[in-house]
């Protein structure tokens, strides 16, 4: 199991990573922002986990194998995605969306398992809400820095369903895993959260919200 979670932080920290780099180009970040809101997607939310759980310094900044993998992946994306538009082959900003979109789904499946998953290593399997807290703070942690960064509204308080299909994923692993694997737990469990974004998007699930209107002067 220690491979398997290996694999999901390093599959969330690239998902992230691009999602952040791609945000940062729709912005029209340089080439420095782009790095810095691939990192700061990749390993936010790991950082927010570990300064709630006590783990000083975070993990990240004790073992920065998260930060140059973001890195380098946020590198990457912004000379192909050059590439790409330089030679017009991808032009429409369709693709960037659906790219974030997808990657984001990806890297808030895996860290919200990735964050309950520390709970139980580290300090037990006995406080339920600990461990759905810092699953699901872990999983959008990330998102939510790069939207504060790039001077958006967090899309977890505005759209599609967010935090609670984190939320959603969290409580499935915590049943499962105790009637199933480990192994059918993750996967079921991303799948879940995967499953709830790509429907909530589709179908424009939202919750509800109140538009307050100012009065024209």
């Amino acid at each position: 199991m220690d491979f398997m979670m290996s694999f999901l932080e390093t599959l969330g920290t690239i998902a992230f990573a691009v999602s952040g780099a791609i945000e940062a180009m729709k912005k029209q970040m340089d080439l420095l922002g782009v790095i810095v809101l691939g990192m700061v997607t990749a390993i936010g939310g790991g950082v927010i986990r570990d300064i709630v759980t006590g783990e000083i310094p975070p993990i990240a900044f004790q073992n920065p194998t998260q930060a140059k993998v973001a890195i380098v992946v946020s590198i990457v994306v912004f000379f192909l995605a050059m590439f790409l538009t330089r030679h017009d082959i991808l032009t429409n900003v369709s693709w960037a969306n659906a790219v974030l979109f997808i990657s984001d789904a990806m890297g808030l499946a895996a860290f919200t398992i990735l964050g309950i998953r520390f709970v139980q290593e580290r300090i037990g399997n006995d406080n339920f809400a600990l461990l759905l807290f810092v699953g699901v703070i872990t999983g959008v942690g990330g998102g939510l820095l790069r939207d504060i960064f790039a001077g958006n509204v967090p899309y977890i308080f505005r759209k599609h369903i967010y935090a609670t299909a984190s939320i959603f994923g969290a409580l499935m692993y915590l049943w499962l895993d105790k009637i199933l694997s480990e192994l059918w737990a993750v996967f079921f469990s991303m799948v879940c959260i995967i499953v709830v974004r790509i429907l909530a998007s589709h179908f424009k699930w939202n919750l509800p919200r109140v538009e307050i209107l100012e009065k024209a002067k």
